[in-house]
């Protein structure tokens, strides 16, 4: 499908796809590939009043539970961590409402299909 991009291009280009499906549903594209020392978050989005961050994940096929399960614990705290940071940065207030989603992508003979998981964990987990 991409066999001539890096990783990295690659990459880019997946979350662009989740970029565009999520204008498609009414979402305000905030930011995206928001960088700290801490980590990454690949798209900030507003979804009605929630202030939403999305990581967007990809695998080429579903063996281990796909997509959405690569998502594990240490990687939901990295992004609990820099979206603390993220919103201390902006001055935004804590009582904003905040959501954390999943972006999961996969490919299905050849074609990308995806699932947004929409609250897919909180800083409570």
């Amino acid at each position: 499908m991409f066999e001539s991009l890096s990783k990295r291009e690659f990459g880019f280009k997946l979350e662009a796809f989740a970029v565009g499906k999520l204008k498609c549903l009414d979402c305000h594209i905030i930011e995206t590939n928001f960088q700290c020392k801490l980590g990454e978050i690949d798209i900030i989005l507003k979804d009605k009043e929630t202030l939403v961050f999305v990581e967007v994940r990809y695998r080429k096929q579903n063996k281990f539970g796909g997509a959405s399960a690569s998502v594990d614990r240490r990687k939901q705290n990295k992004i609990i961590k820099t979206a603390s940071h993220y919103l201390q940065s902006k001055n935004i207030n804590e009582r904003f409402a905040c959501r954390f989603d999943v972006f999961a992508i996969e490919s299905i003979a050849n074609q990308l299909s995806y699932n947004w998981i929409k609250d897919a964990f909180d800083v409570q987990n």
